[in-house]
C-alpha cells in the first residue's frame, strides 16, 4: 500500500511517499480503507521531533474511510467510519480500535468526517471539560480562523457565550466573524482590546493554541480568577514561566490540557464524539475544509499549515 513514511525527524521534507506492507488488525481492531486523512498541527510536532515519536513511523492519527474487515464480525464491510486516534493514518489502509470508531451519517461529506473528531472533540473538552461554559461567558480564542478556533467559536456561541477572536489577516478575521465572533483582534494588542471590550474586566477564559508568542498577552487578557487554557504551541512552547505570574494577574487558573485525558474512557469519548456529530447534523456546527491535498502532497500540506496559509481543517485525499 502507499503511505507517507518518516525515517528521521525534521522539516516537511522528511515526509516520504513509499510502499509499505498492509497492516493486519488485532482482535480489538478493524481494518479500514482510508478515504481522507486529517492533517493536524500535532502531526508537525511529532514529525519535527518536538514530541517524542519512535522512528520510523507512518504519521497521522485521524481520518475516515470504509471498513474492509472486522475480525470480530461486529462491523459490516463497507461501513463508513471516522476516527481520531489511529496511528498511521497517512496511508491507504489503517487499523483502528473498534471502540474508537464513529459511524458517519449519510449527510456528512467525507472530508468533513475526516477532520471532525479531533478538532470537534478538542473544542468540546475545552468548553465543557476544562470548564463548564455558560450563557454570557466571555471567551478569547487565539488562532481564531484555524480548525479548532472556528469550531470552538461556533460551539461557544451555540452555548450562549460571547467570543473574541484573534487572527492574523483581514481574510481570517472575516472567517472568525462568520463563525460568530463578536469582535476580532490582531495579535499586536489583543489583550488591551479584550479588556476594552469587557469594560476593563478581562475575559472569563482564554483558549490559546499559539503558545510562546501569545502567552504573555493571554495572562493580561484574563479577568481575576479566570482561566488561561494553553492547549497548543504553534509558535513554540511557553518557556521560563514563573508560577507567581498567576498571582500577579489576579489569582488566575492555568491548564495545559490534551485530548487524551478528556476522552480517556469510552463513555467520555462517545459523549464528545456524539456531541460533534449531532452539531454537524443539526447545522449548528459547520466545518470549513481547506482545498484537500493529495496523499503524495503531504509535504505541501505540512508546509502550508505551518506557514499559517490554511484556514479551517486540512485533509489529505487518499482514496476516491
Amino acid at each position: 500500500m502507499k503511505a507517507i513514511f518518516v525515517t528521521e525527524t525534521g522539516g516537511p521534507e522528511v515526509l516520504n511517499v513509499v510502499d509499505r506492507p498492509e497492516p493486519r488488525p488485532a482482535p480489538d481492531e478493524v481494518l479500514v480503507e482510508v478515504a481522507y486523512a486529517g492533517v493536524n498541527y500535532i502531526d508537525t510536532y511529532f514529525r519535527s521531533g518536538s514530541y517524542a515519536q519512535e522512528l520510523p513511523y507512518i504519521p497521522g492519527s485521524e481520518g475516515c474511510g470504509r471498513v474492509l474487515a472486522d475480525p470480530a464480525g461486529e462491523i459490516a464491510a463497507g461501513t463508513v467510519v471516522a476516527w481520531h486516534d489511529a496511528p498511521g493514518s497517512y496511508a491507504e489502509r489503517v487499523c483502528v480500535k473498534r471502540n474508537r470508531l464513529v459511524a458517519v451519517p449519510e449527510g456528512i461529506d467525507l472530508p468533513v468526517a475526516a477532520s471532525m473528531l479531533l478538532q470537534g472533540m478538542t473544542a468540546h473538552y475545552l468548553l465543557f471539560g476544562t470548564r463548564e461554559t455558560r450563557e454570557g461567558d466571555t471567551l478569547l480564542v487565539t488562532a481564531g480562523a484555524g480548525g479548532v478556533g472556528l469550531v470552538l467559536t461556533q460551539m461557544a456561541v451555540s452555548a450562549g457565550a460571547i467570543v473574541y477572536s484573534v487572527t492574523s489577516t483581514p481574510e481570517k478575521a472575516a472567517l472568525a466573524a462568520e463563525a460568530g465572533a463578536s469582535a476580532v483582534f490582531g495579535y499586536d494588542d489583543f489583550a488591551a482590546k479584550a479588556r476594552e471590550a469587557t469594560g476593563g474586566r478581562g475575559v472569563d477564559a482564554v483558549f490559546d493554541g499559539v503558545g510562546k508568542t501569545t502567552f504573555p498577552q493571554a495572562l493580561e487578557a484574563c479577568r481575576p480568577r479566570g482561566l488561561v487554557c494553553s492547549f497548543g504551541s504553534a509558535s513554540g512552547e511557553v518557556e521560563g514561566f514563573a508560577i507567581q505570574e498567576l498571582n500577579k494577574h489576579g489569582s488566575l487558573f492555568l491548564t495545559r490540557p490534551s485530548i487524551g485525558a478528556y476522552v480517556a474512557s469510552d463513555d467520555e469519548f462517545r459523549l464528545r464524539a456524539q456531541a460533534v456529530v449531532r452539531a454537524i447534523e443539526e447545522g449548528s456546527l459547520r466545518l470549513r475544509i481547506h482545498e484537500p491535498f493529495l496523499l503524495d502532497d503531504a509535504i505541501a500540506a505540512h508546509t502550508e499549515l505551518q506557514a499559517r496559509r490554511t484556514t479551517g481543517s486540512v485533509v489529505l485525499k487518499v482514496a476516491g
